[in-house]
């Protein structure tokens, strides 16, 4: 068996307010939990893990890779809620996506300043 990722933590100011945004943004069912955890599952089997911590929260990135019809709704929720995105990580082309490798893609932030990322051309086996 090739080596997977299963699960990620991702550190959060209220760990239910963030789990439901990204679910809300990305279409997916509402967050089940787990102990401690807010666990949004996503379509491979990996799930995000959502957990409190105090004091500032460091952002990280995570891509999700979707088809042309999640993008369209997604960004439709994006845009509906007047949350600000760019069509690069650094966020210097604001208001627009791109179109890399064939697909489009865009950023945006989560409540404790992740930056997320819905790419429909995945960037692995590209050419740089």
């Amino acid at each position: 068996m090739g080596i997977e990722l299963n699960h990620t933590i991702v550190w959060s100011s209220d760990k239910d307010r963030s789990a439901q945004f990204v679910a809300e943004i990305l279409g997916l069912p509402e967050p089940g939990s787990f102990g401690r955890f807010r666990v949004l599952e996503l379509g491979n089997g990996v799930s995000l893990d959502f957990a409190d911590r105090q004091g500032p929260i460091a952002p990280q990135h995570y891509a999700f890779l979707v088809s042309d019809d999640e993008f369209d709704a997604i960004f439709a929720r994006i845009k509906d809620r007047g949350i600000r995105f760019w069509a690069d990580p650094g966020q210097q082309q604001p208001g627009q996506i791109n179109h890399r490798f064939g697909g489009r893609g865009v950023y945006f932030e989560g409540p404790d300043g992740h930056d997320l990322e819905a790419l429909t051309a995945p960037y692995s086996g590209a050419e740089a």
